[in-house]
């Protein structure tokens, strides 16, 4: 445990880049990468810290973009719900709740790959309900970003509007649940050596995703951000199966 894993560090540059492009955060790579090194509890908390280091580098590179309204009506719920998720992570089993998002992630995303034309009214209600369930996902499960993505996917939003609105939204709910994560004892000393390479990768690695972004149409990174999802969704099951 005292050795740092290089290939894992690897792989987390690579979930930051892919993150970065479709605009819900890296901890739905992170978190399935970071089982098959780590105990679950462990990679709750790698991916508490980690994400505040990425979300950081998000707001900086694309703060330009930040929707206010959605912050508020998706942020403030998300909040809330990521500490009662933190607080459930000891008294739920973690494989079953995994399962579950699974086979919510993929039906949403191809669903909405079906229906190019569908759209969520960016009404208050919706917001709220996406945050919230995004906020509980994050706090119970360790990744919350794809729900969130599905929800502002559906809003057709700017490209730089989605990343930094969502960057910030992240950012709230990563400091939040990093208290109740520590509180469980999921951040564990021997994990501390990741914590300046993680920092590094994830300037690198959303620097590195803003560039490509620059190449892709709106239409196209809507597109790419649900096939994300759809994998995302498929990698999850299978991990759980091997499991």
């Amino acid at each position: 445990m005292n050795k740092v894993n290089y290939i894992f560090l690897l792989l987390a540059l690579l979930a930051e880049i892919i993150g970065t492009v479709g605009g819900f955060g890296s901890s739905v790579f992170f978190v399935p990468i970071g089982n098959f090194y780590f105990d679950f509890q462990a990679v709750l908390g790698l991916t508490a810290i980690f994400h505040l280091f990425s979300n950081l580098s998000k707001i900086f590179l694309f703060k330009h973009g930040l929707d206010k309204k959605l912050l508020i009506n998706i942020g403030v719920p998300s909040v809330i719900f990521v500490i009662i998720g933190g607080l459930l992570t000891k008294a739920v089993d973690g494989g079953i709740l995994e399962i579950l998002l699974a086979f919510f992630l993929i039906g949403l995303s191809i669903l909405f790959l079906y229906k190019k034309d569908l759209i969520i009214l960016p009404n208050r209600r919706n917001s709220i309900a996406g945050g919230a369930l995004s906020g509980f996902s994050a706090g119970l499960l360790g990744t919350g970003g794809a729900i969130r993505g599905l929800t502002m996917a559906a809003y057709n939003l700017e490209k730089s509007v989605f990343i930094a609105t969502s960057a910030f939204i992240d950012f709230f709910i990563d400091f939040t649940r990093t208290f109740v994560y520590y509180r469980n004892g999921y951040i564990q000393k021997e994990l501390l050596i990741y914590l300046p390479f993680l920092l590094v990768i994830g300037f690198v690695g959303t620097y590195l995703g803003k560039r490509i972004l620059n190449y892709i149409s709106q239409d196209k990174f809507k597109r790419i951000s649900l096939v994300l999802i759809l994998l995302i969704g498929l990698l999850t099951l299978i991990n759980v199966l091997i499991q």
